[in-house]
Formats: C-alpha cells, structure tokens, sequence
C-alpha cells in the first residue's frame, strides 16, 4: 500500500556540514517547484537559534546555486529550530510538539551512523515516528554484518516500506537517463546479453585527492565509498531485467536479483592501489594500507551474462574527474575487407560525468578508392548534465512515498556481500603516481583481448587503452 503524502519535514543534523553543501539548497528549489509547503523542522546541538540558522540557510543557498528572492523567504516561513541533545528525551519531546497534527512526518538523519540507534530509539519511545517515515544516510554498514545490525535497529521501529536509504548518487539525472536509455529504445535488447557483449568496463574516477578528509578515508577506503554502492548500483542498471511498470517495486526486485546472480568477490579478482603521497594528507596512518584505488573484475552468473566480465574502477589522483561505461561488442564473424587492426570497433559508451553523453562505436568507410574504414561515435545523447539536483529528487521522493531510488534492505546486504571477502587488508596495496589511471596491476584482472580504456580526453575522444 503507497505512502501517504508526508505532512512535515524534520532533518537531524541541521547545522552540518552535508545540510550546507546540499539540503538547503534542495529545500529552496523544492519551494521554488511547489513541491515543499510543509512544516521543515531542524535539530541540531550547536548552540544555535532560528536566526542563527536561517542565517545559515541564507549563506547555503547564496554559495550553492544562488538565492532566489521568491522562494528563500517561502522555504524561512516553513523553517523551525530545535536546539537539543539526540541523547535527551527533552528534544524528542519538542520535536513532537512542533509537529503538531502532523500525521506522517519524514524524519531525515543527515548524521553520522554512529548516532543512529540513539535518535531512532528516541523517535520510537517518544511517538514522533508513528505514522512517519525514515530517510537514513549511506554508508549502511562498513561491512555485511554491521548492515544486517543497522538493519535490526531500523526495523525495531519503522517498518521497511518506511524506510529510505539515500544514496545522492541514484537520484543523479545521468544514472536515470541510463536506466531510460536502456529500456526506452528496443535496439539494444537483442545484444544485450553475453551473445553480442565482450565485456563491460565502468570507470569513476576523481582528480582530486581526500581533501582534507583523511580520518574519515581511513575508516573507509574506495571499496566501501564508491565500489560498494555507487559502481555496483550501476553495475545492476546495466545489468538487470526489464522492470514490469505494473509492480510499483519492480526495479528495485530487478536489481536485488542481478545483484544476488554477481558472485562474491575473491582476492584475486581485485587490485588495490594507494597514491603516493597519501600518507602525508592530514589524519593518515604513516603505515596506512588504506587503498585509494581499487578495480575489480565481477562475474554475473544468470543466463544473460554468464561468461561476460565487468570490470569496475574507481580512484582518486587520477588524470580526471568523470564516470564513464564501455560495453564493448563482439567484432563481425568474418573481416570482409581484410582489415585487422580495428581498435575497438563497436561498443556502446554512457559517460555519466561530467557531461552527459551516450553515444556508439562504430566503423566508416574512408574516403577513397581502398576499402578501408575508420572509427567513428554515432552520438545519441550530449548535454551539458544535471537539470535536476539529486537531493531535491530524493527529498521529494521520499515525502511522495515513492521508494523506486532508494536502497532496499536486500540489495544492501547483497552489495556487501558481494565485497565483504576483499575488505580490509585482504590483499596487497600498490603505489601509483598521482596523475596516471592507477598501478599497473590493474591490467592483470583482464581476459585475453581485453584492455582498460580511459575516459575520453578533452576533445572528447575515446582514451585509448591504460
């Protein structure tokens, strides 16, 4: 049965540091697009009045998308302030007295996970999570066990149907225009599958180092912030069944199932990699093992991709900032005109960041009398990218009572059960130079014929293998 419309926003975590960078902003545009009227409560424990934070509100939306002099002072008549301890039962009871006859109020915990359990224990015993729904954070867990934990905690409250797992990455407009892409046009469903497809390259990769945040890498690593979740996610859009548009729950059934059919991973289907120079970043171990690059290889075992490899990578300190997918084809059976040295002559390339392209690899006759070809992209798709902010697209979601971007239970505990064997020290850690597309290692997880390919340089070609 759908969720009913909620009544009332309360974030926890107001005066953070993801509330600056990203809610606010969402919280004016969702006023601007009609689609927040409701009361928006914040918590936080800072000392704070409500002028102090629409203060802060005001600076948020000026530095991130620009204040909108309609809409800003629509989204301050909504705010409200609770200053308040997550471990008192004082602020849970302000908190139910500020929503007022709100019947199904969404409470949002843009908080660490560490202070989970205590804020939903409080929104229980205090009556404020009756009829309400839950958006929580990732990460969900550093591992299986901790998710299946984190799991118990939700549900000893809020039942699954009203749980909503936010991951920023799903509500991207690229990762949709995927998904739509694939399943909108019927020419790709007859090679789609491991009869026409060779393998299946993703690439996410950053130019930028922790930045500050070493303490926290060093709790998580790329395999658990990127690898986990972001790049198995659209490992499972790639991959997955055809929804059924009937079924309100069908993509995310799809995507439990393609994500249950991908065998765990073993120590010799990864390579992991550290940037030099990494140990000097702030709050890094001097003897840290922490990879800030990882590339695996996944096997999905169903009868559309046995056989077919896909290959994962994400880094940080590489030559550029983009996410990019390669579905390479098979060559024709037979070279007609006796051409040997075709590159990669037909394949299918989403870039995800950060311009939007999806374009098709194909060969062309050069001009001339001699039977030769060249390679050419048949570009489907460019724009310049995200219309819509993710966080406005998943806040509005949720208070619809819409589930289709969020994380189910399932397809958590599938993801981490997918990295759980290659977390940690589980296998060894080689250097890179910052600049370059990661150790050389890497090149050892590919089959026979093939190699990684870069993400496409500036003039917006196609890299040529790493």
């Amino acid at each position: 049965m759908p969720l009913p419309q909620s009544d009332a926003l309360c974030f926890f975590g107001a005066t953070g540091d993801l509330a600056y960078k990203q809610i606010f902003p969402a919280l004016q545009s969702m006023v601007k697009h009609g689609k927040l009227t409701v009361p928006v409560i914040g918590v936080a424990k800072s000392g704070w009045t409500l002028e102090q934070l629409i203060n802060r509100a005001k600076a948020s939306v000026t530095e991130h998308g620009g204040l909108d002099p309609d809409a800003f002072p629509r989204l301050v008549a909504l705010l409200q302030y609770i200053d308040g301890d997550y471990a008192s039962p004082d602020t849970f009871t302000q908190l139910r007295e500020k929503l007022g006859a709100a019947k199904n109020p969404t409470h949002y915990l843009a908080i660490p996970p560490s202070l989970f359990p205590v804020v939903i224990e409080s929104l229980g015993k205090s009556g404020a999570a009756e009829g309400a729904r839950v958006i929580v954070e990732k990460p969900f867990g550093r591992d299986l066990n901790s998710a299946i934990r984190l799991n118990r905690t939700l549900h000893a409250v809020f039942d699954e149907s009203a749980i909503f797992r936010i991951d920023h990455f799903l509500g991207k407009e690229p990762v949709q225009n995927l998904l739509y892409f694939r399943f909108a046009n019927s020419f790709l469903e007859p090679i789609w599958n491991r009869e026409h497809v060779v393998s299946i390259q993703i690439t996410l990769a950053e130019n930028f180092g922790v930045q500050g945040r070493g303490a926290f890498y060093e709790e998580t690593g790329a395999i658990r912030d990127v690898i986990q979740n972001h790049l198995l996610q659209i490992a499972a859009l790639l991959t997955m069944e055809a929804p059924n548009p009937q079924y309100r729950d069908s993509q995310r059934e799809e995507k439990a199932d393609v994500l249950n059919a991908i065998r765990p991973l073993s120590p010799d289907l990864v390579v992991r990699g550290q940037f030099r120079g990494y140990h000097n970043e702030p709050g890094v171990a001097p003897d840290s093992t922490v990879e800030t690059f990882a590339a695996v290889k996944l096997w999905v075992e169903n009868w559309r991709w046995a056989g077919v490899p896909i290959y994962l990578r994400s880094g940080k300190m590489l030559p550029a900032t983009t996410n990019q997918v390669i579905v390479r084809l098979k060559r024709p059976p037979l070279s007609v005109f006796g051409e040997t040295d075709l590159g990669l002559p037909n394949y299918v390339r989403f870039r995800l960041a950060p311009d939007v392209k999806i374009a098709i690899g194909a060969r062309s006759k050069r001009d001339g009398e001699a039977m030769v070809g060249e390679n050419v992209e048949l570009v489907a798709v460019h724009n310049a990218g995200d219309d819509m902010p993710p966080y406005e697209r998943l806040l509005g979601d949720a208070m619809r009572g819409d589930p289709s971007l969020f994380a189910r239970q399932d397809t958590v505990e599938a993801c981490w059960r997918i990295v759980d064997p290659i977390l940690g020290d589980a296998t060894p850690v080689y250097p890179y130079d910052p600049g370059t597309w990661g150790p050389e290692e890497q090149n050892r997880l590919m089959d026979h014929g093939d190699a990684w390919w870069n993400p496409p340089s500036e003039n917006g070609r196609v890299g040529v293998p790493a």
